[in-house]
């Protein structure tokens, strides 16, 4: 299984913060977003960010990293500060 969290307005969007989804049927980041992205326009609006970030297992990533069981992957929008 993989472990999938949201955070930021994100989660807002969604209405969630976290869920699972078999390893098995993603064998990558962009595969696992392209998925989320097609499950109804609020999820649509939020993967089709191109500014979004992501993350395996707490280490930056780009859509091509690799995905298998066991790993958590994050995504949440850029963070500013002042």
């Amino acid at each position: 299984m993989l472990t999938i969290k949201f955070f930021g307005h994100i989660t807002t969007l969604l209405g969630c913060r976290e869920l699972s989804l078999e390893a098995s049927d993603f064998p990558s980041v962009g595969a696992l977003r392209q998925h989320l992205a097609q499950k109804d326009a609020q999820w649509a609006f939020a993967f089709n960010d191109q500014t979004l970030l992501m993350a395996v297992n707490h280490t930056f990533c780009d859509e091509q990293q690799s995905l298998t069981a066991g790993d958590e992957v994050a995504f949440f929008p850029p963070v500013t500060g002042g």
